[in-house]
């Protein structure tokens, strides 16, 4: 059921949003900047760490699954009412930021996958004279 889990969803969001505002007060302008980036990796941790501890239901999980498949067309939607076209001629900054934002993702991306046991290979004998077709 989507419902489950909107509560979660909305606390991250909500703070998503008030640390966007902030990080765009910092840098002078009156805009939310990351806002809706921040509440989605909030909202990846807060699941995990539930499932993990087993504190969230199977209905839950499958209401956030249903938000975050929204995730991608929301942001899409987002970013198409944005003003690039004023952001690219106004000055380097938001090529600077978005330059910045895919190095970052780069480099947390092995951080956020965690360590991957190298894979085994386990080599079948073969019966007899079998031989696979």
């Amino acid at each position: 059921m989507v419902i489950y889990g909107v509560a979660i969803l909305a606390g991250c969001y909500l703070v998503g949003t008030i640390v966007g505002e902030f990080i765009g007060a910092l840098m002078g302008i009156d805009s939310n900047v990351g806002g809706v980036g921040v509440a989605m990796l909030l909202l990846i941790i807060v699941v995990d760490k539930l499932v993990k501890v087993g504190k969230i239901s199977k209905p839950a999980q499958d209401g956030l699954s249903f938000w975050n498949a929204m995730y991608i067309p929301v942001v899409i939607a987002m970013a198409a009412s944005q003003n690039v076209l004023g952001a690219l001629t106004g000055g380097p900054l938001a090529i600077v930021a978005g330059i910045a934002v895919v190095i970052i993702s780069w480099i947390c991306v092995p951080l956020l996958s965690g360590k991957q046991e190298p894979m085994v290979e386990v080599n079948n004998p073969m019966v007899g004279d079998e031989v696979d077709a």
